[in-house]
């Protein structure tokens, strides 16, 4: 039997014991002493969310195929528990064998969103390592950062002692295999460090200067280290059918906020959106075969006995054998109660069509992401999406028996008018409309139409890095323009208005462009309890404001300033695939309102094609 870290008195007295306990369906367990690395790897947030993350479990089962590692699974301790641990000094454990993470040879940390990074510290903190990489010494593990945000680590830079830039199933076993070797010859922490560093994909930030204007803009970015290189290229699957992925993913004892079956169909995206970050730093696009996902859907539903399999890509409808996939599942598990789930999809007759099939339509809603009231904006954005298709899909959907709708907007977007913003209520108003052009005797009860804006963060990578992004108050002066617009709809009893929380978006907008100075604001806020950011109920925005004021730093700096053509930005040394010629050049189209083509249209040049694979090659088989 296992002995558990915490007693059962505590266990008792916290909600949901069942985060903490391991032991679940599929779990790995293998002797300690009988592996040469092991790896204890976290998602920074509630085991719930934690547990829905398919690139957390692809390479748990990856790691774990190999005898001579063990990977084990460690989450966010609540704050019921956060604060127990404090009080008595438990250290953060990993959930399989209960063991410290202290203990480990690697302490992985997945960065999925900027307001996660003050957990991060609560990880770091509990589990009783330095907080600063330059503090630890030769017991303590090697913490490695990777994920979407490590595509600008330099806020989390003081806090790890490397990042893995790109996705996961290319270089970590040459790294694991360089601390084996490292290890064997009894060399030190700093040694190891020094042999990843010349890994491709593999960022030592302590091997790196900055020099700063007198402005604060970067001066210079350079490597101090013989071993360290000038630029970190990201690393990626070219062949999609072979990389490792889940036969047997680990069952939840409790309900995950994805409780289902996720089948990746392909990664990267076509499409073009400017302010999509996936969209550009995932280029090129690339699927997986029929035959692969088939074998793939029929393993896992058998392993792990779920009842819903969500087909996962950032836009499902460019899968080039959807129809294909979608009939095989039917086919084969409609009759055994399993459900399938299609995120991320274009409404079109096709799409409906397919939804027909798998969803009881009387319980689900539509999802429509126009993410701009006006065409011009759309435009701007290059969503590729006019009013025509959106309510031709509408139309097509309420002919088909649904008559619950979701249109998600962006508000702060840049050259944004207030034409652009009371859009959103006319757009809204116009689906609605649809709908009550249906002769009475057709429709299905009233229509529900519910928009929700968030507010734009530019991020890095993407065209509108570049961009001003509003301020608070600018913010919520737009969501009121728009929310004064719905209530002058003829239809507004039918129709709803959600807008996101203006200071955390202004905060994550810090984050998201900052440099290693934001270290010191994210260390602060946390020393004054911020903690679970992301939860609105957690966030406390004087927390944060005063951590401003204590560390000297300015968010106008961050966010609001004009940024020139030829700054150079925190992120500059990594490459990622689209160039900055690129980006500048789909800036300056933004502002023109041109579209620029899809990439099954027409290639951009933008940098993608050098990876050898995917949507780039294409037309070349």
């Amino acid at each position: 039997m296992r002995k558990l870290a915490l007693n059962d008195e505590i266990l008792l007295s916290i909600q949901q014991p069942a985060r903490y306990i391991g032991g679940e369906v599929n779990t790995v367990n293998k002797d300690p002493e009988k592996v040469d690395i092991r790896f204890a790897m976290c998602f920074p947030d509630v085991y719930e969310i934690g547990m829905s993350h398919l690139g957390m479990q692809i390479l748990y089962d990856m790691f774990n195929r190999r005898e001579d590692i063990y990977c084990e699974r460690v989450y966010s301790p609540w704050t019921d528990l956060d604060k127990i641990m404090r009080e008595k000094k438990i250290p953060l454990f990993a959930l399989e064998s209960q063991d410290p993470v202290r203990d480990f040879d690697f302490f992985g940390i997945t960065l999925q969103y900027e307001m996660s990074y003050t957990n991060i510290l609560q990880v770091l903190d509990l589990a009783q390592i330095p907080l600063h990489a330059a503090d630890r010494t030769e017991s303590d593990p090697i913490v490695i950062g990777g994920g979407p945000c490590a595509y600008n680590p330099e806020p989390l830079a003081d806090f790890f002692d490397m990042f893995y830039i790109g996705e996961g199933e290319t270089v970590y076993f040459e790294l694991m295999d360089r601390y084996k070797e490292n290890k064997k010859q009894g060399r030190s922490r700093r040694e190891f460090l020094e042999q990843a560093a010349e890994i491709e994909g593999i960022y030592v930030p302590a091997f790196y200067d900055v020099e700063y204007h007198e402005d604060g803009t970067i001066k210079s970015f350079r490597p101090n280290n013989s071993h360290a290189k000038e630029t970190i290229t990201k690393q990626l699957v070219v062949n999609m059918d072979d990389a490792y992925y889940i036969e047997t993913p680990v069952v939840p004892f409790i309900k995950a906020t994805q409780d289902r079956v996720v089948l990746e169909i392909q990664r990267g995206c076509i499409r073009g959106c400017r302010f999509c970050q996936a969209g550009n730093v995932y280029r090129p696009l690339r699927e997986h075969s029929l035959e692969y996902l088939k074998d793939y859907a029929y393993k896992m539903l058998k392993s792990t006995g779920h009842e819903e399999i969500s087909l996962s890509s950032l836009s499902s409808s460019d899968y080039t054998y959807l129809e294909g996939l979608v009939n095989f599942l039917i086919d084969e598990f409609k009759g055994q109660g399993v459900n399938i789930s299609l995120p991320s999809l274009r409404i079109d007759a096709f799409s409906l069509d397919v939804m027909s099939k798998v969803q009881d339509v009387k319980k689900s809603s539509l999802t429509f992401a126009p993410e701009a009231g006006s065409q011009r904006l759309r435009d701007v954005i290059n969503k590729g999406l006019t009013e025509e298709v959106i309510l031709q899909g509408a139309n097509d959907a309420f002919h088909g028996g649904w008559n619950r709708v979701k249109l998600y907007f962006m508000l702060g977007l840049p050259t944004e008018t207030k034409e652009d913003m009371e859009g959103i209520a006319e757009l809204s108003e116009k689906v609605a409309e649809i709908y009550y052009e249906i002769p009475k005797e057709q429709r299905n009860g009233k229509v529900n139409v519910v928009a929700s804006s968030s507010f734009f963060v530019p991020k890095p990578f993407t065209p509108f890095q570049w961009a001003r992004m509003c301020t608070k108050e600018e913010f919520i002066e737009r969501a009121y323009i728009v929310k004064d617009k719905f209530r002058q709809m003829k239809n507004q009893k039918s129709l709803k208005y959600n807008y996101h929380e203006a200071d955390l978006t202004v905060l994550e907008g810090v984050l998201a462009r900052g440099d290693r100075k934001t270290g010191a604001l994210i260390e602060e806020a946390y020393k004054n309890g911020a903690i679970y950011d992301s939860w609105s109920e957690y966030f406390d925005n004087r927390i944060w404001m005063k951590a401003f004021e204590t560390c000297g730093l300015s968010i106008d700096f961050y966010t609001t300033r004009e940024r020139s053509l030829d700054e150079v930005f925190p992120w500059d040394f990594i490459d990622a695939g689209v160039s900055k010629e690129f980006l500048k050049r789909e800036w300056l189209n933004a502002i023109d309102e041109k579209l620029t083509p899809n990439c099954r249209q027409r290639c951009s040049a933008c940098g993608g094609m050098r990876f050898g694979g995917g949507v780039c090659y294409e037309s070349k088989n």
